[in-house]
């Protein structure tokens, strides 16, 4: 094999593959990312037997052919050189070695045989649709948060993608909790997607995707079945396996009744939080809300390092309410809103709070209150 390639091609490629590949495995190859030229592209493939991503490149191709090299080393050689540089990328297969050259610099790499290399198997997808970028972006994205870090709740562990009835139709919905807070996002249904199982995307996967979904306006291919899930435009393509589990009936933990409401704006709620949050024990981290008529007052009493309070102006109209929730929570719920404005809907201090971005009813946040 030997080839010639544009530096930002092949580090974008890089990237992906050594974000992909495990950096602690008993598997050597697995930390490898197998590179196939032919014609005029090159294919990085890389994976970690439950993610499998391919970039493809434009190159020119003096010899196909194929081999496996360390995926982090060749992205630090990659990063290290400079920008518009050509590089060179030459296989001998009786050195076992990958020579990578730019200008005057000359690297010899050890390789792997690319046929130990694996390769994710092949699955018939029951669904195939198309989607724009930033419609998927803004699903994971505003949701992601919410995933549980509690491996004995693996089910919890991702994204859970499904069709569902939203308030405008049926919707193309994104949810994620980990019982104490829970985001739901909606976007339009794209045509094709209503017959789609619903499937649990795992959190690595979702962060992967973060970069197939830069692009407004790229419309990317999604396949579903009941085990995998792939995500492709022309360059890029994911393959994932879905976690094999029943993601629970989060409908039972959104409330419907919450009838108080404020209206506040997002920012300076999230940096009011945080600044009164600095004084509390980090295992807690509890923030004390009281409303009262057009008024919030934020309160952290911390016995072993002192109090803070802040008061913010914002429309409230009902009778007097105080309620505790954990700071970090209200912080990351805060930080979703794109609209200027949250409103928070309660009941009693002792149900969870409902969070909207001003009208918007296409994301919903519920978060759990704490004893203060």
């Amino acid at each position: 094999m030997k080839l010639s390639i544009e530096r930002a091609a092949l580090l974008k490629a890089a990237g992906q593959a050594q974000s992909v590949v495990e950096r602690r495995n008993t598997i050597p190859i697995l930390a490898n990312v197998l590179i196939e030229a032919e014609g005029d592209t090159v294919n990085f493939r890389a994976t970690d037997l439950d993610i499998e991503v391919i970039d493809r490149a434009p190159a020119k191709v003096e010899r196909a052919g194929a081999t496996t090299v360390s995926a982090v080393m060749l992205h630090e050689i990659v990063r290290k050189l400079p920008d518009g540089a050509l590089v060179s990328l030459a296989d001998d297969p009786r050195t076992g070695r990958l020579t990578v050259e730019a200008g005057r610099s000359s690297f010899a790499l050890a390789t792997l045989p690319r046929e130990d290399f694996p390769v994710m198997a092949s699955t018939e997808y029951m669904s195939n649709f198309s989607a724009p970028a930033a419609d998927l972006r803004r699903l994971f994205e505003k949701s992601k948060f919410a995933i549980s870090t509690e491996e004995t709740r693996y089910y919890l562990n991702g994204v859970y993608l499904h069709v569902a009835e939203g308030e405008e139709g049926r919707a193309l919905r994104c949810v994620a909790t980990d019982g104490h807070r829970l985001a739901r996002i909606d976007a339009p249904l794209p045509e094709g997607a209503a017959d789609m199982p619903g499937v649990i995307v795992p959190r690595k996967t979702v962060n992967e995707l973060r970069k197939l979904l830069e692009d407004d306006d790229a419309r990317i291919a999604v396949s579903v079945s009941e085990t995998k899930i792939r995500f492709a435009t022309p360059e890029i393509s994911l393959t994932s396996k879905v976690i094999d589990g029943t993601f629970p009936d989060y409908t039972r933990v959104i409330p419907v009744g919450n009838t108080r409401r404020l209206e506040v704006d997002a920012d300076d709620f999230a940096r009011a939080v945080d600044r009164v949050a600095t004084v509390s024990s980090e295992r807690s981290r509890a923030v004390k809300l009281v409303l009262e008529s057009d008024a919030l007052t934020l309160s952290v009493n911390a016995p072993d390092s002192g109090a803070a309070t802040e008061e913010l102006v914002v429309a409230y109209g009902d009778e007097r309410l105080e309620i505790g929730f954990n700071a970090k929570y209200l912080v990351e719920i805060a930080s979703q809103i794109d609209r200027e404005n949250a409103v928070f809907l309660f009941n009693s201090a002792g149900d969870p709070a409902l969070v909207r971005e001003g009208g918007d009813t296409s994301a919903v946040y519920v978060v759990m209150p704490m004893r203060v």
